[in-house]
């Protein structure tokens, strides 16, 4: 007689487990290069409207030409588009287009009140200012930034790609194929909460995104 899970749950949680010590075991194997081209992930972004988000401030958010607009309003302050849903251990990729100045960021782990976030961020900046490092907002600041040059990559005013991942306590980031930083943190660990793109505060800035795709791990 096999062994199998009876309870639904248990299956749930026994391929959840076999699927995260799949996606680690690969890292492993190839240096931390991302498992998304060789694994199902799922679109989070309908290229139709903000449907599954939710606007935090008084910024643009908006669809145009099936991609995802922010753009400072006249308030010029910090705005944020979270999901609906909350991610655990994700791969996230997707794609930005930095039109104008360009000072963004890709949050995990967070919750909104108003526009004051808790949680972490993979910047994404202008070339120089630390795109795939991570930032704790209200907290310690930056917890670790990418080597300089590494960013030598970054295109402004192109599409570039950034992936995101989360397993646990560490965070791995890409832009363009180039790995930017991989970090293990004891708090980012014990953090739940969701997936938030921010625009800063500051006005003059425009960000196009695209492609918007998760892999829960």
């Amino acid at each position: 007689m096999h062994s199998f899970c009876r309870d639904p749950s248990e299956r749930a949680r026994a391929r959840g487990t076999l699927m995260t010590i799949a996606v680690m075991t690969a890292a492993a194997l190839t240096g931390g290069a991302s498992p998304l081209s060789a694994q199902e992930a799922r679109s989070i972004f309908n290229g139709e409207n903000l449907d599954g988000w939710t606007i935090h401030g008084t910024e643009l958010w908006y669809v145009e030409n099936g991609e995802l607009v922010c753009e400072s309003g006249p308030d010029a302050l910090y705005g944020y588009l979270r999901t609906d849903r909350m991610y655990d251990d994700f791969e996230l990729m997707l794609e930005f287009n930095q039109e104008a100045d360009g000072n963004s960021g890709v949050f995990f782990r967070s919750t909104i009140d108003g526009v004051r976030i808790s949680g972490w961020q993979a910047e994404v900046a202008p070339p120089g200012l630390f795109s795939g490092g991570i930032y704790e907002s209200y907290g310690r600041g930056w917890l670790i930034q990418p080597e300089p040059g590494l960013d030598s990559g970054l295109r402004m005013g192109e599409w570039n790609t950034l992936t995101l991942r989360v397993i646990g306590g560490r965070v791995t980031t890409w832009i363009n194929g180039t790995q930017m930083i991989d970090l293990d943190d004891e708090q980012i660990g014990e953090g739940r909460g969701h997936i938030a793109l921010q625009i800063h505060d500051g006005g003059g800035i425009k960000v196009r995104w695209r492609n918007l795709r998760v892999l829960e791990l």
